[in-house]
């Protein structure tokens, strides 16, 4: 399981992440204040959250948030 700290566009990175599915596959579990929770179905979750941090930087919106992530 993987947890995103990010404050802004919460909707649109989960909207992200649910449409990978390539080398790693996420599926949104929880939502508790800033911090979005997601289960890795596919792939090694240490280096899925690296690949859903390269995801959303990728995007055009990404490049400006502030953001962490973590594997838990």
């Amino acid at each position: 399981m993987i947890v995103i700290n990010m404050a802004a566009m919460q909707d649109k990175v989960i909207a992200l992440l649910e449409s990978l599915d390539e080398e790693f596959t996420y599926k949104f579990s929880e939502k508790k204040g800033i911090r979005l929770f997601f289960n890795v179905t596919k792939g090694a979750p240490d280096k899925a959250a690296v690949a859903a941090k390269n995801a959303i930087k990728a995007e055009t919106w990404g490049t400006a948030l502030y953001f962490n992530v973590e594997v838990v």
